[in-house]
C-alpha cells in the first residue's frame, strides 16, 4: 500500500561514470600480436577483443584480428600494436590486460586479466 510519502518521493537520478579504464596489451602480448600480423602482411591490421553471451558461466572472450574500426570502437595501442575493442565489451572488460605467456606446462597462449569476473567455469573458457 502506498502512502502520501511514498507518492510524493520523486527519483534521484543516479550519475553513471562514463570514463572506463581502457583495456591494455602487455608488452609481451604486443609483441606476439605484432608478430602475427607481420605475418598476415596486412600492417592495418589489429587485434580485437570482445565479449559475447555463452559459456557456461555467462560469457566468453573472443579474439582476432581485424582492420576495420567502427567510430563506437575503442582502439589502445601498445608499442605500435592496436588492440580494438567495442564500445558494448568496454563495460565487461574495463581495466582487463590481455598477456601471453610463452611455453611451459601450460603452453603458450593469450590470457586475459579481467577485474570484472565475478566467476569463472572450470574449463577456464567463460566468465560472469
Amino acid at each position: 500500500m502506498l502512502t502520501d510519502d511514498d507518492a510524493t518521493r520523486k527519483a534521484i537520478p543516479i550519475a553513471l561514470n562514463t570514463e572506463l579504464q581502457p583495456v591494455m596489451l602487455t608488452s609481451a602480448a604486443a609483441a606476439k600480436v605484432g608478430e602475427l600480423v607481420a605475418a598476415e602482411g596486412d600492417p592495418d591490421l589489429g587485434l580485437r577483443l570482445s565479449v559475447r553471451p555463452g559459456g557456461c558461466s555467462g560469457f566468453t572472450y573472443e579474439m582476432y584480428f581485424d582492420s576495420k574500426v567502427d567510430e563506437t570502437d575503442v582502439v589502445t595501442e601498445t608499442d605500435g600494436v592496436k588492440l580494438i575493442v567495442d564500445r558494448t565489451s568496454t563495460i565487461k572488460l574495463a581495466g582487463s590486460t590481455v598477456d601471453f605467456k610463452d611455453g611451459g606446462l601450460e603452453g603458450a597462449g593469450f590470457a586475459i586479466n579481467n577485474p570484472n569476473e565475478q566467476r569463472s567455469c572450470g574449463c577456464g573458457k567463460s566468465f560472469g
